[in-house]
């Protein structure tokens, strides 16, 4: 079977397993590059050592990050291709991923949350703000979420994740109270939990987000780079400096825990 096609069989396979479209996207992108490395070959005709040369080749000036991102599409497709029957042999079995070393979180401090929410101009940036640090979502679900999504009587909402696997996630009183303001203010009639400002309105894209967070932040005059992943961590450790048992952050990182039990508390 040629690279092309298995390609095109593997896509169609992992639309229906429920891989999301960003993973796909990535991966997209990662096989044009192992295409125009190899050409249109047999994939069967494709080996180990074959594989290890075009890392070395190809992934010369790649972090370790990003090498084995490239690491983990090949062993996606080279296993697909075994499983079903296209290969005997899986090639990228013992091709193992670079070590990276445990980064230290950056969080924020508490002084530094204030001050963003203090630059936070309108009812929409307060509303997206506080949900995105009180529920520790990952941008991309909160892209999806739509406003029939929200369960105000348990502060609760059902985001739908990676292989489309849905979760149960809870924002605090003050989430509560923004959320409610934004969605009260809003003349337009699109389902989407968060919409733009300028008209006609729709749906928010993850570029317009992440651009929100940064204008914010520069208001604020914090000079990081502000992402959902340490605004998350920087919630756990807060709720842990006011009092909340180490176990919440563990819980917190799973996604399982109501962090409005401990700001009643």
């Amino acid at each position: 079977m040629l690279l092309s096609e298995a390609w095109m069989r593997y896509q169609s396979d992992k639309r229906i397993e429920g891989d999301s479209i960003l993973t796909m996207r990535n991966y997209s992108f990662q096989y044009y590059v192992l295409l125009r490395y190899f050409g249109n070959i047999d994939i069967s005709s494709i080996s180990t050592d074959l594989l290890k040369k075009y890392l070395v080749e190809k992934g010369e000036h790649l972090q370790p990050s990003s090498l084995g991102h490239r690491i983990r599409f090949l062993k996606s497709l080279f296993n697909w291709a075994n499983e079903e029957g296209f290969i005997i042999k899986n090639p990228a079995t013992k091709i193992k991923e670079p070590k990276i070393g445990k980064r230290i979180s950056k969080f924020l401090s508490e002084q530094e949350i204030e001050h963003l929410r203090e630059s936070c101009q309108t009812s929409m940036e307060k509303a997206l703000f506080e949900f995105m640090y009180s529920t520790g979502c990952c941008i991309g679900e909160i892209v999806r979420l739509n406003r029939e999504d929200i369960n105000f009587h348990s502060q609760s909402v059902i985001v739908h994740g990676k292989g489309d696997k849905e979760r149960e996630v809870y924002f605090n009183v003050r989430c509560d109270i923004w959320l409610k303001r934004f969605l009260e203010e809003r003349k337009d009639n699109d389902p989407a939990l968060f919409v733009t400002e300028r008209k006609p309105q729709h749906r928010m894209s993850i570029d317009l987000m992440r651009y929100i967070i940064k204008k914010i932040s520069k208001r604020a005059g914090i000079n990081k780079n502000i992402h959902l992943h340490q605004l998350r961590h920087s919630y756990a450790t807060h709720m842990m400096n006011n009092g909340a048992p180490l176990i919440f952050k563990f819980y917190l990182d799973m996604r399982r825990v109501k962090p409005q039990e401990y700001m009643r508390s």
